[in-house]
């Protein structure tokens, strides 16, 4: 929709925004607050050369729906002057501004957004520092980039530049630039995580509010910021923060170029899509195609200029996402670090391959596992899908997956439905239609894709989903509730209510032992809520509006209590390691290596059968005795215990820890892992963890050496880095089998004395069963057979400055 608005002659510096006229109010919109909806003036916004419909635009304004209707058109903000001179007085005035907000909204509005941001900044700080360095092998990049320009630029895992981390480095620049300049620490790695976590629910109401009420858009804030996922992400440094931000920039960006047909927002969204791409490489591109196909059938142009217009955003997307990737790809490999993740050391087929239609298909060469599947599909197997959980439908809403993510997600799913059914006969340039159709391919698009794809999956994944979801619940509430005194409309809030209230009984069901009144609570209190929206329109005078407003603020609570209360119990609890879940432990939650908790509450709970974390769960299997169909692997008996159950991988103790045998794995049902396979994983999923004695031994002469020490995986690596603070090489990367380096040329740096340490525990990487290298378990062979171990506490090293064994 377009509006023309009061601005002053070219030239004269930017006013206060008191010198704009709020928009002209109908008199018969004798309401206040967020159901007054002003008509804006008549706009020739359509009579853009080339259009082929130039009335099209101005219909909205001019089509003659009442204020009364469910989406009402709005007047846009009063836009001020451009250029360089008026900038000096933007910033002038920025801070009256930004707390007065928009002229025409109530003088409740502003205060209740900063509160909003406020509480959101609050809940994610607390206990920030908890988690330590929660995902260590970006911490240990963190660490690298933030001594070292070139491994910052790269997103290497070390100083001295070996190997890059198996994603591209955008989202390690602010936490690295953190640690530059406040420190090196827990908190200094997260805090722009949760600052990105308060910018995205400041972008979901700014871009929410632009069409529809302050309410609106203030339930969609809180709506984002009290999901567990949420709260769980935008305090974790993995990649996802800041994919997730820069995506609701692009929507916000789409919503406002279909406004006037806009070349600069376009181009603003291709530079978003650029540097999300840059952030997660093909995961930012999920929504491009519903965004695309949004602006191109819904923008107030001819279809030639529409083309041109997402000619020009796609280069900007180009340009600003593929200048890295360039530098990268012509750079000699001799001159930049291993492209991690790779199999050929090229970006590229990072991003296609393990990182790309790799996670759709399931082949992922080099990587612990795909989506092939297990157990025949008979009794106990695992049918449609794989390592990583079935794949279909009901994917987002089954086991633990759901209590990260999917609260409301039945509500946007109506709510949906409903904005478009409500908006059919609107103009195509209509943009409360445009807003449904922006976020409800959002949803659709990511949603469908996490649904089916065979690849690596992880259960925190679906914070992508979001400000989706978030934002057509704030739209569609906002809608109902202005019409919520005609039955119809209020049959649908009411009901979409009480799908909510059930839904959230059934979710904290999965935790019985998790605040156990709470799912009574919120069913009891939700259905009377429903009940009371439906009684309430029918009721005359003030006491029918006293009805449904407390009515309304009691759905509101009773909808977002069960997400509130997974948010609070994931804020209050340290989440380390690789594989990591918001809110409590869920029966049959959890699946693939280490899945669920990431809080050490399970061992290996997530193949369909397991339970609570036990050995239960592989198909066929049955209280970890004989869990793959046809019988247990040779010498499997009596849960895994005493480290019979998956005999010959060294070090494991208690076999209770999920693979027993791993190094690292302790006791306490995986408690000691708090990130994955419980502990008994040690460095392939979780961050080694380091004594004092084995730091101050890597530290001694660590000027001496290019890496203090050499180890098999990053995640292993990544430990003893960040105990020492010295540069430790990461053989093979995160899986131990990319072959980011061979045994002649381990030699060669050996003989060159630039290795010092060689720390044993992780063999030859976990991903050599998809095809990966097995360049990481040559070297461990070589380094066994030829020098000396030497036990440090619990820790296994070889010197590689010593003379060999043979020369002994």
């Amino acid at each position: 929709m377009t509006t023309s608005s009061s601005v002053p002659p070219p030239g004269e510096p930017w006013p206060d925004a008191a010198n704009f006229p709020p928009p002209a109010v109908p008199a018969d919109a004798t309401a206040s607050g967020p159901t007054a909806w002003p008509t804006p003036p008549p706009t020739q916004a359509g009579n853009e050369a080339g259009n082929e419909h130039p009335a099209e635009a101005g219909n909205e304004a001019r089509n003659g729906r009442p204020a009364g209707t469910v989406f009402p058109p709005v007047a846009l903000p009063p836009v001020g002057p451009k250029g360089p001179a008026t900038w000096a007085a933007r910033l002038r005035t920025l801070p009256g501004r930004t707390w007065r907000g928009r002229e025409d909204d109530p003088r409740w509005v502003r205060p209740a957004f900063l509160g909003l941001l406020l509480a959101t900044a609050v809940l994610y700080f607390w206990n920030l520092a908890a988690s330590g360095w929660a995902n260590a092998f970006y911490s240990a990049a963190v660490q690298a980039g933030s001594v070292s320009w070139k491994a910052m630029f790269f997103g290497s895992s070390d100083a001295a530049n070996f190997i890059t981390v198996d994603k591209p480095p955008l989202s390690l620049w602010p936490m690295a630039l953190s640690a530059r300049i406040f420190g090196l620490s827990s908190f200094s790695v997260l805090a722009p995580q949760v600052l990105m976590g308060v910018g995205t629910v400041a972008t979901v109401y700014a871009t929410v509010r632009r069409r529809f009420s302050p309410l609106g858009g203030l339930v969609a804030g809180a709506a984002l910021a009290l999901t567990p996922v949420a709260a769980l992400m935008f305090r974790f440094n993995n990649p996802d923060a800041l994919l997730v931000l820069l995506l609701t920039l692009a929507a916000y960006g789409t919503v406002r170029a279909t406004e006037k047909a806009s070349t600069r927002w376009l181009v603003f969204v291709g530079v978003m899509f650029g540097l999300a791409f840059l952030t997660k490489t093909l995961q930012a591109f999920l929504v491009l195609p519903a965004f695309a196909l949004v602006y191109l059938f819904t923008a107030p142009a001819g279809w030639g200029r529409r083309w041109l217009q997402l000619l020009y955003g796609t280069l900007a997307m180009v340009v600003s996402g593929g200048w890295w990737v360039a530098i990268v790809e012509l750079m000699p490999a001799s001159a930049r670090p291993y492209i991690g993740g790779s199999q050929d050391n090229s970006f590229l087929s990072l991003t296609f391959g393990y990182n790309g239609f790799g996670r759709i298909t399931g082949n992922e060469t080099g990587s612990v596992g795909g989506g092939g599947r297990m157990g025949g599909g008979g009794p106990g197997g695992m049918p449609g899908g794989g390592m990583w959980g079935s794949t279909g439908l009901t994917r987002l809403f089954d086991g633990d997956i759901g209590g990260q993510i999917a609260w409301l997600m039945p509500a946007a799913l109506i709510l949906l439905v409903f904005g478009l059914w409500a908006t059919r006969r609107y103009a195509r340039t209509d943009s409360a239609r445009i807003a449904f159709l922006v976020w409800g391919g959002w949803l659709l698009c990511t949603g469908l894709t996490f649904s089916f794809m065979s690849g690596i999956f992880h259960q925190y994944y679906t914070v992508a989903l979001v400000p989706a979801v978030a934002a057509l619940v704030g739209m569609g509430a906002d809608g109902l509730w202005r019409v919520r005194h005609r039955l119809p409309y209020a049959a649908v809030l009411a009901v979409t209510l009480a799908v909510t209230a059930w839904w959230a009984y059934q979710l904290l069901g999965r935790s019985e032992e998790f605040v156990p009144w709470l799912r009574w609570a919120v069913l009891i209190v939700g259905l009377l809520a429903a009940v009371a929206l439906l009684a309430a329109g029918r009721i005359a005078g003030p006491t029918g509006g006293r009805v449904a407003a407390v009515a309304g603020l009691t759905a509101l609570a009773a909808g977002l209590a069960g997400p509130a209360a997974y948010a609070v119990d994931t804020v209050s609890t340290g989440h380390s390691g690789s594989i990591v879940t918001a809110g409590p432990a869920v029966k049959g939650g959890g699946f693939g290596p280490g899945g669920g908790r990431g809080k050490g509450r399970g061992t290996f709970p997530g193949f369909p059968g397991g339970r609570n974390g036990t050995a239960q769960g592989f198909p066929g299997g049955q209280n970890g005795q004989n869990g793959f169909p046809g019988g247990a692997f040779p010498g499997g008996q009596d849960d895994g215990q005493n480290g019979q159950g998956f005999p010959g991988f060294p070090g494991g103790q208690n076999g209770q820890n999920g693979f027993p045998g791993f190094p690292g794995g302790g006791a306490e049902d995986g408690r000691t892992g708090r990130g994955g396979f419980g502990g008994g994983m040690g460095g392939l999923l979780e961050g080694a963890k380091v004594s004092k004695e084995v730091a101050d031994l890597l530290k001694q002469d660590a000027d001496k050496y290019t890496w203090v020490a050499a180890a098999v995986g990053s995640q292993n690596q990544a430990g003893y880095q960040l105990a020492s603070g010295e540069p430790v090489m990461a053989l093979g990367g995160f899986n131990g089998s990319d072959p980011s380096i061979s045994l002649d040329g381990f030699k060669q740096l050996v003989a060159e004395g630039k290795v010092h340490w060689f720390i044993g525990g992780m063999g030859g990487g976990m991903g050599r069963s998809m095809g990966g290298s097995e360049y990481s378990s040559e070297i461990t062979s070589w380094v066994e057979s030829t020098y000396t171990a030497k036990a440090v506490g619990s820790t296994t090293m070889y010197d590689l400055t010593a003379a060999p064994k043979s020369a002994g």
